[in-house]
């Protein structure tokens, strides 16, 4: 056994007593998953971009596709912490599948929870089988954490809506099989004047206008998407016409809990990478974790990655409970995003030179690691839902 692994497995018998036992089964199984499907091709597809095709198929075979979707469409129904550990395991192996995971398993979510019958038994089982991949399509080139500045528009004729715009920073949505969106229906309105939508990323109203390159996460497919004269029929209104706010804030609280888990995944990578790392190599004669400088800086990188997990499983407990979270949910994205991102560099500076070469994983664990302070809401935008609490 590795030192890494006995350090993510004390780790785990940490807040063991605190996860069911179905809880821990599924962390346990995506573990081996991530480790022995993902982990082998991430540095390759990082290098590639390319899209992780039979990877995903190892994640729908396994259940891991339709997490949050009911027995009943063909989901696993696993739970929303079962979830999380999920994501946590699926990013440690791969950030960027962890991301293509999390956008479609919420995407899902959304059908799930606001779907109607005829909906949920159309989109869901194929899309939990993950032969379909789903997609949310929320933020435009003017519009990102002020959704109030939404221009996308969808003008009702009859029984279809017309929607019109252009959607910026989409994840899977060149990919994707199904995805929902959020256009304005009314824009005198205010809230009430957004409305979802379940569309068909086939027709050809629905544009890829180019496929983004990024720092990291280079197997993760960001698309800008034009919605050219899309018609959509009334039928695929997600939820109440005017209701689509509700909708799409659901997705995004949720959304940051999911987030959390996904950096402390990362972070503990990065940890287990470093702390293998300073028992091989030597300095002064010996490995260097007994240089005190290194172990303390290990210590420091450990603690808070274990706090960081913490605050995402209390908010997931919370959320699960029916209680209100959403300062408990900003809290842990925040934290882990931030510390996931100096966690991360710490074990590069742990690597010395040889963490600045891509023969090590760091370097990619820094890339990969740095939008979670980004997307689903900034650094900025936690704060300020945290203080609006005060």
């Amino acid at each position: 056994m590795s030192v890494a692994t006995q350090g993510a497995e004390a780790a785990d018998q940490t807040a063991a007593d605190f996860l069911t036992a179905e809880e821990r089964m599924t962390r346990d199984a995506a573990r081996r998953v991530a480790q022995e499907v993902l982990a082998p091709t991430a540095a390759e597809r990082d290098r590639t971009s390319a899209w992780p095709h039979a990877e995903l198929e190892a994640l729908g075979r396994t259940g891991f596709m339709g997490m949050l979707v009911p027995e009943a469409y063909g989901g696993s129904q696993a739970g929303f912490m079962a979830y999380c550990l999920a994501l946590e395991e699926i990013s440690a192996a791969d950030c960027g599948v962890g991301t293509i995971f999390h956008v479609h398993n919420t995407s899902l979510y959304s059908l799930a929870n606001f779907g109607t019958e005829a909906q949920k038994r159309r989109y869901l089982p194929a899309a939990a089988r993950g032969e379909h991949i789903g997609a949310w399509l929320l933020t435009e080139p003017h519009a990102g954490s002020d959704t109030a500045a939404l221009r996308a528009s969808a003008r009702r004729e009859g029984d279809t809506f017309v929607l019109s715009g252009t959607k910026q920073f989409i994840s899977n949505g060149s990919e994707a099989g199904v995805a929902m969106a959020l256009a304005v229906t009314d824009p005198a309105a205010g809230r009430r004047g957004f409305t979802a939508f379940i569309l068909d990323p086939t027709d050809p109203a629905y544009k890829v206008l180019r496929v983004e390159n990024k720092l990291g996460q280079h197997t993760a497919h960001t698309a800008q998407i034009q919605l050219d004269g899309l018609r959509v029929p009334v039928e695929n209104v997600l939820g109440e016409i005017g209701g689509g706010y509700k909708v799409a804030m659901s997705a995004l609280s949720d959304g940051r809990i999911a987030i959390a888990a996904q950096a402390v995944g990362v972070a503990q990578a990065a940890v287990d990478a470093a702390v293998r790392y300073a028992h091989e190599r030597e300095a002064y004669g010996a490995p260097i974790i007994r240089l005190q400088a290194v172990a303390f800086k290990l210590a420091e990188m450990a603690t808070q990655v274990e706090a960081a997990r913490q605050l995402y499983r209390h908010a997931a407990r919370l959320l699960i409970a029916g209680a209100p979270c959403a300062k408990e949910a900003a809290m842990a994205k925040l934290f882990a995003s931030e510390m996931a991102e100096r966690v991360c560099s710490d074990a590069l500076q742990v690597h010395g030179g040889y963490g600045y070469l891509n023969d090590f994983p760091v370097e990619r664990y820094c890339r990969d690691v740095r939008v979670c302070k980004i997307y689903e809401g900034t650094s900025d935008i936690q704060k300020l839902i945290i203080s609006r609490t005060f």
